[in-house]
């Protein structure tokens, strides 16, 4: 069962990947591209969750709630950014 709920996160962040590889080359704007990296944080943390899951290691949670923080952070960052740049 966990081999295959392993298998369903590498799958499901694939096709994250593929999406916002997407939105990044197509998108018009720089918001699309900054939810296009999100995306591929998102994707990273789905892989390590799965790598977790499959290895039966607990380290590679630890990687990803990091993932998540510094993506989280950065998100911000880029936003505030985008937003700074909006008004001006």
């Amino acid at each position: 069962m966990i081999p295959v709920a392993a298998l369903i996160l590498v799958l499901g962040a694939l096709v994250a990947t593929a999406l916002a590889t997407w939105r990044l080359i197509k998108g018009p704007m720089h918001a699309d591209c900054i939810v296009a990296l999100d995306i591929f944080l998102a994707a990273a943390v789905a892989l390590c969750v799965a790598a977790s899951l499959y290895t039966s290691r607990t380290v590679f949670l630890d990687v990803a709630i990091g993932l998540a923080l510094v993506g989280f952070v950065a998100t911000v960052g880029w936003a505030r950014l985008v937003d700074d740049g909006a008004e001006s």
